[in-house]
């Protein structure tokens, strides 16, 4: 399983619809839908970033989520995507603060 199969199923799952909803939500027709999704999530074939784009916005994820390795990058990614923009403001110093009493070199 790649893991953007792997990061789709949990994001659909989560999201609670079902793989032809979720391909009528991201555009594809209504006939066809299901099937694609399926194909997806078993690693058949894999999307463009352009129906990743839409399939992102569906479930409310950030396009990067489906390509995180780490689940708790892949949950960090789509905790701060759901954030305000005021509350990732709030997070970003934070992390900052952090690095800097760690001495960590962070890029």
């Amino acid at each position: 399983m790649s893991v953007f199969s792997k990061r789709l199923k949990e994001a659909r799952t989560r999201a609670g619809v079902s793989q032809e909803r979720l391909g009528v939500l991201a555009g594809i027709d209504e006939m066809s839908s299901s099937a694609r999704m399926n194909q997806y999530e078993r690693a058949k074939h894999e999307p463009d970033f352009s129906m990743v784009e839409r399939i992102a916005k569906a479930l409310n994820v950030p396009e990067s989520y489906f390509y995180a390795k780490d689940d708790e990058a892949a949950w960090l990614l789509v905790v701060f995507h759901r954030l305000p923009a005021e509350a990732r403001l709030d997070v970003l110093q934070a992390i900052k603060d952090v690095v800097e009493n760690r001495k960590t070199s962070v890029p």
